[in-house]
């Protein structure tokens, strides 16, 4: 049981809201003895707001993959105006080691206050590189379709640790970058030439 505060933030609405909906039936609550709303939270997720939209989503690691980030948007478009949907995209511009990305969270907190009915994407790694799981779990609990545009056969465990290796140089060669220390542009050097032998 929730307070109604705590219910509103759930369901990402205002506890007037809740109410009114409480008014017409759409929920129920119970009260407390002093006189308090308490919810039941697996009612409150069962309860979508009319709001409820498609959200595709689109990334890129780098500025350098833009062109490709707008390729990405033109086909979640196509695919979602061909299907009907009411859809919002969200993208973004960074590592898919990165969980603080702006699109990101928007997305998330989109999703866990229950505004999403289905969630499209590309292709599997284009919300995370690690921990995309999470995010389908996520919109499993709230009754959020996922759709995967490209769903390619399964890569082989060294295609996956290759991929996982060369994001992981990746990331650290950025974070490196830009470090006046000899040192360490040596270190980057090396990492990238052992990005290029992998690839």
């Amino acid at each position: 049981m929730v307070s109604i505060t705590e219910a509103a933030d759930l369901l990402g609405v205002t506890p007037k809201t809740l109410r009114e909906w409480e008014k017409t039936g759409k929920i129920s609550a119970t009260r407390t003895e002093g006189g308090h709303r308490r919810y039941q939270v697996a009612e409150l997720l069962g309860s979508r707001t009319d709001k409820a939209i498609t959200v595709a989503y689109a990334r890129v690691s780098s500025h350098d993959q833009k062109d490709d980030l707008d390729r990405q948007k033109l086909v979640l478009e196509s695919y979602c105006a061909a299907k009907g949907y009411e859809f919002e995209i969200i993208s973004d511009l960074g590592s898919g080691m990165n969980y603080r990305k702006k699109g990101l969270n928007r997305l998330i907190k989109l999703l866990c206050s229950s505004q999403i009915d289905r969630l499209v994407i590309t292709h599997k790694d284009r919300l995370l590189r690690f921990g995309s799981e999470l995010i389908f779990t996520l919109c499993e609990i709230y009754g959020c379709e996922v759709v995967i545009i490209n769903r390619s056969a399964d890569n082989s465990f060294e295609e996956d640790l290759a991929q996982d290796v060369l994001e992981i140089i990746t990331v650290f060669s950025a974070r490196l970058y830009g470090s006046r220390s000899h040192k360490n542009k040596a270190l980057v050097a090396k990492l990238n030439e052992v990005a290029q032998e992998l690839k």
